[in-house]
């Protein structure tokens, strides 16, 4: 009765590191674009940036996910070269600093997940699933590094415009079948799957994803939750960005009881226990 909840092992091949999934894992968020929704231009010197990936590591972080481009609804894209270009100082700093940190990059964009690997990346993290730039699959399946799948409807700047769904969960798990299946023809082996929470849902389609994530364990593959301090937390409870960690924390244990293996959190420290306290009550179902 002990893997109830965390049944699967299963781990992924970051740069020659295996990265052991048969208890959930943190992935700490490092926004460096000026205008990310909670975050936006917190971290711009190397000090800054230094001693908040020092932070997270020493809470617990087992995966630093650097975000160069904002995400948030209604964000514009930046062009791939200003992308880069933000991102090499960042991403070789932290090389540097902490060279046994396992990195992942959050961009769409396939010129910059190639340009982000060869500066030392070791994972891929593309809110677009691969839709907005077709290039993408076969650039990773290059790149022979984990990819994180996640769905989307629209791209950020229209996806929160009155997302329109029949069934949220079939039309989601749908979209990550196709594009797992381009994603195995590529020669893509490690793939972690996201449901998107906040990209193209409305407040209850998040719930309804989050009450069903188990549907998702069908694929067989790792789940990625994602829902630190979004809006899913405050419009619910009529809180903000900056007062939204309690309601994020209650999300988290509901998504780890329901399977997820990674979290994608501002606040390590919090999503280390409850991850702790989780694991360790199933000791005694």
């Amino acid at each position: 009765m002990k893997d109830k909840v965390f049944y699967r092992t299963k781990t992924l091949n970051a740069g020659g590191r295996l990265l052991d999934l048969s208890e959930p894992k943190v992935m700490g968020i490092l926004n460096i674009s000026p205008d990310s929704f909670f975050d936006g231009g917190l971290y711009h010197s190397e000090k800054q940036i230094v001693e908040r990936v020092r932070q997270m590591l020493s809470e617990g972080a087992d995966i630093i996910d650097i975000g160069a481009s904002s995400t948030r609804p209604g964000a514009s894209t930046l062009k791939a070269r200003e992308e880069i270009e933000r991102l090499a100082p960042v991403l070789n700093l932290i090389a540097k600093e902490f060279p046994q940190a396992i990195i992942s990059v959050d961009t769409y964009q396939a010129e910059v997940a190639h340009a982000a690997v060869q500066m030392g990346a070791h994972m891929i993290n593309d809110i677009s699933g691969g839709t907005l730039d077709a290039k993408m699959p076969a650039t990773v399946g290059k790149l022979k590094v984990p990819y994180i799948l996640m769905h989307i409807k629209g791209n950020p700047k229209t996806m929160q415009q009155n997302p329109v769904y029949d069934d949220v969960v079939k039309e989601v798990r749908l979209f990550l079948s196709i594009q797992i299946e381009k994603l195995l023809e590529q020669g893509v082996n490690d793939i972690v799957l996201d449901p998107g929470f906040g990209f193209g849902k409305s407040l209850e389609h998040n719930y309804q994803l989050l009450a069903k994530l188990e549907h998702f364990k069908i694929f067989n593959k790792p789940l990625l939750v994602g829902v630190s301090r979004k809006s899913m937390v405050n419009k619910l409870l009529n809180t903000n960005p900056k007062t939204a960690l309690n309601g994020t924390t209650a999300l988290h244990v509901l998504a780890l009881e329901r399977g997820a293996d990674i979290l994608r959190v501002h606040d390590v420290k919090e999503a280390r226990e409850a991850i702790k306290i989780l694991t360790f009550t199933q000791n005694f179902v």
